[in-house]
């Protein structure tokens, strides 16, 4: 019998071992499990959006299972929708820049609930599935020919499922049967409309990671339980690639260097805690000004062009300059310039219901015009040219192809280091300095531990 795409795809899944990944897939997911946590860590003091799936993973019971931050212990599912709700909460995880993916926002949650459920789970074996799955989501996201945005889908949370419960799969030890079962489950049970970007009012878009991750541990556990799913969850006649892009994508893209190449070697971590597609503006800003010592008075207009995928980010403009939800103000490229030009920074704290109403920054964002085209030297989604015109005539030009973090630009260890104790240190139960600091050596060093879930205890 000839082998299918999905065979392919779910054999490597099943049989990746630590011993066969490259050094540089070793070393992105200690990268990503050391941003991941933290990131979660400060969502559970900052992200009152997340307070109701808190609360709806304890109301079905304790468990052996960490929310991270806080010091609630609930069952496995309950653990991936909390955690998941937190992972992408203050928007500040990493990204893939070469494709519509947050590949471990969901992934992560349900590796830790899992490490936490499975008995002993040593670094090795959990490294071994956050590299698998983050590369599974980034190259289904890499494949796609036709956009997803297009059937009216939103793709980032999707494509984080199937990178989760590949993910999963692995770390349980799913034969390849298996595996291409708890792929189809989650294609039965996976969707986040693009309605998401449009609504004023929700904050869906904040927690959004709390379904895929749940789905994902959800199909795991049932594949293994013997639930059947499809032949070809992927490349089927109405499967994931026929429902999602129109049947448009390219096989190579899944299957080139499979196995030999991770793309989470290649992820952006962030500096600044907002939608990657803002981050260029926000440079810019924060360069334009410190260079040439401009000061906030004497703006009188910031002229920013943006390609069709950040137009998201300016449209509707009077909505994104007075934005009324912090999810909001972080896909906004008018409030997070403003915030760079007012308070020469943009931190975690910057998305509080006093920033929303800030005078000084709502009337600097009122200044920022938008126009959107494209330019060949900007990559798509992460480039970008800004224009800032003072009062004394003078205009102030820049342009980015992309923004710090990239992997052409990376933060260094030490601002890695440095984001991940902030982080924590604003969890619902802080860490102290040094304890993080502790904290960050012992995940730096997973592939050293004979059990991960014993360092992600609660603290009391």
């Amino acid at each position: 019998m000839t082998e299918t795409l999905s065979d392919l795809l779910c054999r490597h899944i099943a049989t990746a071992r630590w011993e066969s990944l490259p050094d540089r897939a070793r070393d992105g997911a200690r990268s990503v499990a050391l941003d991941a946590i933290g990131v979660m860590h400060a969502a559970s003091g900052l992200a009152p959006e997340a307070a109701p799936f808190i609360a709806l993973a304890r109301a079905n019971g304790a468990g052996p299972c960490s929310i991270i931050g806080t010091p609630h212990r609930v069952q496995p599912l309950g653990a991936a929708l909390a955690n998941g709700a937190l992972a992408h909460a203050v928007d500040y995880e990493d990204a893939f820049d070469r494709a519509p993916a947050h590949p471990n926002a969901s992934l992560v949650p349900v590796l830790l609930a899992l490490a936490q459920s499975e008995g002993l789970v040593d670094g090795r074996r959990f490294l071994t599935a956050l590299a698998v799955g983050g590369d599974v989501a980034c190259r289904i996201a890499l494949s796609l020919r036709q956009p997803m945005e297009q059937g009216g889908w939103y793709p980032p949370p999707i494509v984080a499922a199937f990178g989760a419960v590949a993910g999963a799969a692995n770390l349980l030890g799913l034969s390849p049967q298996q595996t291409k079962d708890a792929l189809s489950l989650t294609l039965c049970q996976v969707t986040m409309p693009g309605e998401i970007k449009h609504s004023r009012r929700t904050t869906l878009r904040a927690v959004r990671e709390a379904f895929p991750a749940q789905a994902a541990l959800t199909a795991a556990l049932l594949a293994r339980e013997g639930v059947p799913g499809f032949e070809e969850p992927l490349e089927g006649k109405s499967a994931f690639f026929a429902l999602y892009a129109g049947r448009q994508f390219d096989p190579a893209d899944l299957t080139d260097r499979l196995g030999t190449h991770y793309w989470g070697s290649e992820l952006t971590f962030k500096p600044w805690p907002s939608c990657r597609g803002t981050h260029p503006f926000i440079e810019m800003a924060l360069d334009l000004s410190a260079r040439h010592g401009i000061r906030q008075s004497s703006i009188e207009c910031v002229e920013v062009s943006v390609d069709a995928i950040q137009s998201m980010l300016v449209e509707p403009l009077a909505r994104k300059q007075a934005p009324e939800t912090a999810i909001d103000a972080k896909f906004s490229v008018p409030f997070t310039t403003a915030l760079a030009l007012v308070r020469g920074a943009v931190r975690l704290d910057d998305f509080d219901a006093a920033s929303l109403t800030d005078p000084e920054v709502l009337a600097m964002a009122a200044r920022v015009q938008a126009t959107v085209e494209h330019r060949p030297e900007w990559q798509p989604g992460v480039g970008g040219a800004m224009r800032i015109v003072t009062d004394d005539g003078e205009s102030h030009h820049a342009w980015l192809e992309n923004a710090l973090g990239c992997p052409a630009r990376p933060l260094s260890p030490a601002a890695q280091r440095a984001k991940f104790i902030d982080c924590v240190g604003r969890a619902a139960v802080p860490v102290m300095p040094e304890a993080a600091s502790r904290l960050a050596d012992a995940i730096l060093g997973l592939d050293t531990l004979a059990d991960v879930g014993a360092l992600f205890q609660p603290t009391e």
